[in-house]
């Protein structure tokens, strides 16, 4: 598994090694210890996944921007299994030199990354493609309580959204009232 490190360092996109023959093609998907090995190395926190979580979304479909309190802060290991998504981290840690900073990623079910996003992120996607499937490996449940959202269009965060060839950007009416990125 290749390990790519992003501009900021808790931020880490995997792209696991994919075998094809004339049958078809074989990965790994995850790996506890390569996952582990990845992130020791590195000196960051070893998480613990409890809840995996499946989203489908047609084109322009946008989530986020997404994030829970403590005590149910999650952390997530997210990939695309079918279509094109574009992923953002936006790093909402008062006290990092890395606070207000985002990296983005196209994940696809052709190129097979996946993003490692810690507790302490805000977390969106946009569909790039209809028929677009996410996963999530979390590192604690939902809890509604704890849920938050930061606007996705935000003009202090200034995301560079991929919007070129999306008619319509179609977010949830929780997502259109989500609060504006306060520092």
């Amino acid at each position: 598994m290749n390990v790519i490190e992003t501009k900021i360092k808790d931020l880490l996109i995997f792209e696991p090694r994919v075998f094809r023959d004339d049958r078809g093609w074989f990965m790994e998907s995850f790996n506890q210890q390569i996952f582990e090995k990845a992130l020791a190395d590195r000196g960051l926190e070893i998480p613990n996944f409890v809840q995996d979580n499946h989203s489908f979304s047609k084109k322009g479909v946008l989530r986020g921007l997404h994030y829970q309190l403590n005590p149910h802060a999650q952390g997530k290991l997210v990939r695309v299994v079918q279509g094109r998504a574009w992923d953002v981290a936006v790093d909402i840690r008062k006290d990092s030199e890395t606070f207000g900073q985002w990296v983005g990623v196209e994940l696809s079910s052709e190129n097979y990354k996946q993003f490692w996003i810690p507790a302490g992120f805000a977390h969106g996607f946009i569909a790039l493609e209809d028929n677009t499937q996410f996963l999530y490996k979390t590192t604690d449940y939902y809890s509604k309580e704890c849920e938050r959202s930061i606007f996705w269009d935000d003009s202090t965060l200034a995301i560079d959204w991929p919007l070129k060839d999306i008619e319509e950007v179609i977010v949830s009416n929780k997502d259109q009232i989500a609060s504006h990125w306060e520092v």
